[in-house]
């Protein structure tokens, strides 16, 4: 079968034991049992489009890969697949000034096209935690998020159009370069978030922004608990105060950071990280700075930026931090910002329950949280699952939803019905056989 694979793609297929090894992970922490087929490093449309044909016609299972940063399982080869890598696909085909927008191939890093806007002061406004390492195409087929979508909105707020490869290897052009645009059903959308079940994106259609104008002010608050940082956090969103980003980190997770960057960070209790752009930055900054000092945050506020940059680095190096304690469960689950003192009040209830720390960031300013458990060896154990079950459940009680960017993948797919429901669970699963007739898109994944 990989010969037959080689006469229609020649070199951009591999079956190198260390690439093929490599495609069994992403950064989950999830490792399939066996190795992908081969893996076909794509380099135009039509080697997509090649690759697809010949899925289609043997029947083939087909893992769409980029970076290999996704949190979910949702990229991950295993036994007699195909791992489609679009990570060479790194082109910047167009940027339209005028218009505010660019198109790009998918397998081009985040920080790379903002590097390559800069000088036009303009820029892609999603920012992933690990937007250094993450492609443009993973972040649209997860809906990624990140610090800054409190105000700027996640990846679907930001694409304008797409072209995607279907399973039979036919070419869509979807969506449009205007601002506005509503002919027909919206597929973009559709695609946005779909984790490869229904198609290969090969190139997208980006919404840029001006680069903000006037100094960044940050702050940085300790608080005694995590439960009163989370009410500052709600109280400076209700004061109707729009920060580009909001970060909090309990105490475990701030002791984790500062065990891996070498930093004294234990001990501190909670930290609040704010940040305010644009020309009233100043000005907001006060006002939450008042909030803070008001509610018992001891906190700082700074104008440098590179002190700004300093400390969002830290917050970026959470993940790392855990990984290189053991074997992560990464959880991203999302509530109502109004709910997020009760959200970390459950966290803690589960914590002393089932006797373990739950190492947790959060996105604040989007109420998005990141619960970690961490563990020895490459299976969950029982007892995380069980917790990690009632913290599904308290967040959807509180009106909140089970991934807020990380996707569905392999980790979340056994509590989807809970959220969705039977009749809209049968619904995505009827649409996503229109699309994928065979069932060779990502199986296994989401659904």
């Amino acid at each position: 079968m990989v010969s037959l694979l080689r006469t229609s793609l020649g070199d951009a297929v591999s079956t190198d034991p260390g690439a093929l090894a490599a495609a069994r992970a992403d950064r989950s922490g999830r490792v399939s049992d066996t190795p992908p087929l081969a893996i076909v490093n794509a380099r135009t449309i039509e080697d997509v489009q090649a690759t697809m044909r010949f899925a289609t016609e043997y029947r083939i299972p087909v893992v769409t890969r980029g970076a290999g940063t996704g949190l979910a399982g949702g990229s991950i080869g295993s036994a007699g697949e195909i791992v489609l890598s679009t990570s060479l696909m790194t082109r910047i085909i167009e940027v339209n000034v005028d218009d505010e927008l660019a198109v790009v191939e998918p397998g081009l890093i985040n920080d790379d096209l903002n590097r390559h806007l800069a000088g036009q002061g303009l820029w892609f406004a999603p920012d992933p935690a690990s937007k250094a390492i993450s492609t443009i195409g993973g972040n649209i087929a997860t809906n990624a998020g990140g610090l800054l979508c409190a105000k700027y909105g996640v990846t679907r707020e930001s694409v304008l159009g797409l072209k995607v490869v279907l399973a039979d290897g036919r070419l869509l052009s979807l969506g449009h370069r205007t601002v506005k645009g509503v002919t027909g059903l919206d597929l973009t959308a559709l695609m946005i978030g779909s984790e490869g079940t229904l198609g290969v994106i090969v190139e997208a259609t980006l919404k840029l922004r001006a680069l903000p104008s006037g100094p960044v002010s940050t702050i940085g608050a300790y608080f005694p608990s995590v439960e009163q940082a989370a009410r500052a956090s709600s109280v400076i969103t209700a004061s109707r105060l729009r920060p580009a980003a909001m970060e909090l980190m309990d105490s475990s997770s701030l002791a984790g950071i500062g065990d891996y960057l070498g930093l004294d960070l234990g001990g501190r209790g909670t930290y609040l990280l704010v940040q305010m752009d644009g020309a009233a930055a100043q000005a907001e900054a006060a006002a939450a700075l008042s909030i803070i000092t008001s509610l018992g945050g001891d906190a700082e506020l700074s104008t440098d930026p590179e002190h700004g940059e300093r400390l969002f680095s830290i917050r970026r190096s959470f993940h790392p931090a855990m990984a290189a304690k053991g074997t992560v469960l990464i959880e991203d689950i999302a509530v109502p910002r109004s709910q997020l003192p009760a959200m970390f009040a459950a966290i803690a209830d589960i914590e002393t329950r089932y006797d373990i720390t739950i190492p947790t960031v959060a996105h604040a300013g989007d109420g998005n949280l990141h619960p970690n458990f961490v563990f020895e060896g490459l299976e969950v154990p029982d007892y995380v699952w069980e917790a990690a079950d009632e913290m599904f459940v308290a967040c959807l009680r509180l009106g909140g939803t089970l991934t807020g960017e990380h996707g569905v993948g392999v980790l979340k797919k056994r509590w989807l019905k809970d959220e969705l429901g039977e009749d809209q669970l049968e619904l995505q699963r009827q649409i996503k056989e229109v699309f994928d007739p065979y069932g060779i898109m990502n199986p296994g994944k989401v659904f």
